[in-house]
């Protein structure tokens, strides 16, 4: 793609048409409730079905420990994604489906199939073989899968939502982040049931302090493949991309399985020579992910800085977040909540346009992109005189 903007800069930005009155308004409403319908009781469905299953195996008083407990390192992971997504935060209700989509119903694929790959093993081994079998040969292939589907689906029906690997990452590791909680709470009761607080202890230290971001970093391998397919048309790209991701999502939970099932010294020998340098990279890629998002913020808004839609400084304030963290300082001493909310509008907008911009540097832009386009543009100038109003 050219230098040149979409939007001519001597144009005025025309307003977004509004939908005229009539019979056909309120359908887009009556849509979303009966979406929203349909979403509350599936996820309340699977959530009785996930306490059933956990508190028959446990009872209710060790389900609820769990529960509690578990919520200790969801503390640690959910914000560890949140603040990677802070350049440009992805819809709250997509957050929050990713959550619950990982904490129910990707546990419900997982114990549906798992156990029936469990009844097939168990006919020809030994039920302990058949266990560790499980959960190095189906585990890692059903769980993976189920867990990435929720990213998958994000792409394929939510696409101006996806603007890459950063939101495949975020997607991922919050979807992972439920289905770890979960998991959490039913060994933490199995734990404490069958040996007491010297196994609830033991489980709490190896799952919620040794291993919180586990689930996460398999599932981030998917992420980040269907991030790179996000961003080309050709299907072989997007096919292998995504297909290799989800091997090495499946290989590396495998591998850690393995571990957990060869004994004490097997998982400790893992855990120190290959999980814990993984973790480090996890957690630079994590950083250097964030601060990549940065730098092409400034990249892609600098055209709009040379066509005078933005000033230089702005640009540079809007891909570092220190500084931004300054100029929303500075609106809400200056100018109150309402120049805040000003500014955080405006930092929101100019990241969509950046990565619209990306986007469209990739996929040839359609009548609706370039539509966005000048919507984000009329947001920003409108945005600026707001807060720059209520600073006089």
């Amino acid at each position: 793609m050219s230098g040149d903007l979409s939007v001519d800069v001597q144009t005025p930005v025309p307003p977004t048409p509004q939908r005229s009155a009539g019979a056909h308004r309120g359908r887009p409403m009556l849509r979303r409730w009966i979406l929203t319908g349909i979403a509350v009781v599936g996820f309340g469905l699977a959530a009785l079905a996930v306490a059933v299953a956990i508190g028959a195996a446990a009872g209710v008083s060790a389900t609820l420990l769990g529960f509690v407990i578990a919520m200790i390192p969801l503390g640690i992971v959910v914000p560890t994604f949140l603040w990677l997504d802070r350049f440009e935060a992805e819809p709250t209700r997509n957050l929050v489906l990713a959550f619950l989509w990982g904490a129910l119903i990707a546990v419900l694929i997982a114990m549906t199939l798992n156990t029936a790959g469990q009844l097939v093993l168990w006919g020809s081994v030994p039920a302990d073989e058949s266990l560790a079998l499980t959960a190095v040969f189906v585990a890692p292939f059903v769980e993976e899968a189920a867990k990435g589907a929720f990213v998958l689906l994000v792409w394929l029906f939510a696409k101006r939502e996806f603007d890459g690997i950063t939101d495949g990452m975020v997607y991922a590791g919050v979807t992972a982040a439920g289905f770890a909680f979960t998991e959490n709470i039913q060994y933490l009761a199995l734990a404490w049931v069958e040996y007491g607080q010297e196994g609830l202890t033991a489980t709490f230290i190896g799952r919620g302090i040794m291993s919180p971001f586990a689930h996460p970093m398999f599932t981030i391998c998917i992420g980040v493949g269907v991030g790179v397919a996000a961003m080309t048309r050709r299907w072989l790209v997007r096919i292998v991309a995504i297909g290799a991701g989800y091997v090495i999502a499946v290989l590396a939970h495998a591998l850690w399985n393995l571990a957990a099932v060869s004994g004490a010294q097997g998982l400790i020998a893992v855990y120190l020579l290959v999980e814990v340098p993984i973790f480090l990279a996890f957690l630079g890629f994590v950083v250097w992910v964030r601060r990549r998002e940065g730098r092409l913020i400034g990249q892609f808004l600098s055209p709009y800085a040379d066509a005078g839609w933005l000033s230089p400084a702005e640009v540079v304030m809007l891909a570092s977040m220190p500084r931004r963290r300054e100029a929303r300082q500075w609106a809400r001493v200056n100018g109150g909540r309402a120049a805040l909310r000003s500014m955080e509008d405006f930092q929101d907008a100019a990241s969509e346009l950046a990565l619209l911009r990306r986007r469209m540097q990739h996929i040839p832009p359609d009548e609706r992109t370039l539509r966005d386009e000048r919507d984000l543009l009329a947001v920003l100038t409108r945005r600026r005189r707001e807060f720059a109003g209520q600073l006089i």
